[in-house]
């Protein structure tokens, strides 16, 4: 169980799980930064950290390389650019990353949220996915994920993220994680 007044969630702040993230993160009195861009619609701005252009290029990666990673196309590429860039600054912030989305046949997870699910798992980091068609938890385990049960927040900083289509079963599993873990 971490320190509930030295704990902060870094995420992105838009609308769905990482609105959720946040949400409760003031509930429990916890830190919150949301990494941003400027034009960029977001759903929350307590602890908004609008990064500079400057900051993004430092973050800029292929979108080609993420493309073929995640196996997928990326549509508007100048904002989705960004998006990634974005995503990069929350994985490095916390020291685990908790992810809600969907984790598909060839084990990437959907949308935009799968390149901080890859990010973190090239940067090593503890990666737990709630997957919502399952209505389970997965973690990353060297080459696969595996089934776990109710993990808790176990770092002072970690990273909320995912989907913008938030069911109420992982909004629930974000409810759960928090009680779990700050009790």
């Amino acid at each position: 169980m971490t320190e509930v007044m030295t704990s902060t969630l870094y995420s992105g702040g838009a609308q769905g799980a990482e609105a959720e993230f946040g949400r409760l993160a003031e509930q429990y009195g916890l830190e919150e930064v949301n990494f941003s861009f400027d034009g960029h619609r977001i759903e929350r701005s307590r602890g908004l950290r609008v990064l500079t252009q400057e900051e993004l290029v430092r973050k800029d990666v292929s979108l080609s390389y993420v493309s073929k990673l995640l196996n997928r196309k990326f549509t508007n590429a100048k904002l989705m650019r960004k998006v990634l860039q974005t995503i990069m600054y929350q994985v490095e912030a916390g020291h685990e990353v908790f992810v809600i989305g969907t984790i598909q046949e060839d084990g990437t997870v959907k949308g935009g949220t799968g390149w901080g699910a890859e990010y973190a798992k090239i940067c090593n980091k503890p990666l737990f996915v709630f997957g919502q068609a399952r209505d389970s938890w997965f973690t990353w385990e060297k080459d696969h994920w595996a089934e776990v049960q109710n993990p808790v927040i176990s770092h002072a900083h970690f990273s909320g993220m995912g989907t913008r289509f938030l069911e109420e079963n992982g909004k629930q599993a974000i409810a759960d994680l928090f009680a779990r873990s700050f009790k």
